[in-house]
């Protein structure tokens, strides 16, 4: 059925699937690719925290420069100032990330540590305004490992910087491209 305003399908999650099924191998390949690579950070967790604090590194440098461009734009000093502050200590960030990335692997790892325990904070309180029942222990259970991973973090810093970071890299990696692997998998065409 084509639209009558601008002659195109319309869209449609199956149709969309089944352009997909011609290409399940490319995107189990894909898959296959990203479990190496997740692999391999998991071998090599030194190089794979530089690389991930570099790679961050360029995140904020963007990010940097976005903030200031928004400044610039800014309708009053207060908040042009504001976004210019914001901007530059992202530019800073990422220079050390990219210039000393051995240092910045340490701060990195310490927010990290201490991300996840706020983040658990916040689901224990969240999970208290659900009904009793499945829905809050799955949330509690999700808040107390989050609680314990970044305990553990924090409580192994500064000497788990060296390898924190390359062992979630690897392990995003490789469930990343399991799931592709497994997605692809499910569009091979049946026979």
């Amino acid at each position: 059925m084509t639209n009558a305003t601008n002659g195109t399908q319309p869209h449609s999650l199956g149709l969309a699937i089944e352009h997909l099924r011609a290409r399940w191998g490319e995107i189990v390949a894909f898959g296959a690719l990203l479990v190496v690579l997740g692999v391999a950070a998991l071998c090599f967790t030194l190089p794979s925290t530089v690389a991930t604090v570099t790679l961050n590194g360029v995140f904020f440098l963007v990010a940097g420069v976005a903030e200031i461009g928004v400044g610039a734009h800014a309708k009053s000093w207060a908040r042009f100032f504001l976004w210019i502050i914001g901007g530059a200590i992202y530019l800073a960030a990422g220079v050390v990330c990219i210039i000393n990335p051995t240092f910045a692997k340490f701060a990195l790892t310490l927010a990290l540590g201490a991300g996840l325990i706020a983040a658990a904070a916040v689901r224990a309180y969240l999970a208290f305004h659900l009904p009793s029942g499945n829905a809050r222990a799955m949330v509690l259970l999700a808040a107390a490992v989050t609680f314990l991973l970044g305990l553990v973090i924090v409580v192994h810093w500064p000497t788990d910087s060296h390898y924190v970071l390359g062992i979630l890299l690897g392990v995003d990696l490789l469930f990343h491209g399991i799931g592709w692997a497994t997605f692809g998998i499910g569009l091979r065409p049946r026979r």
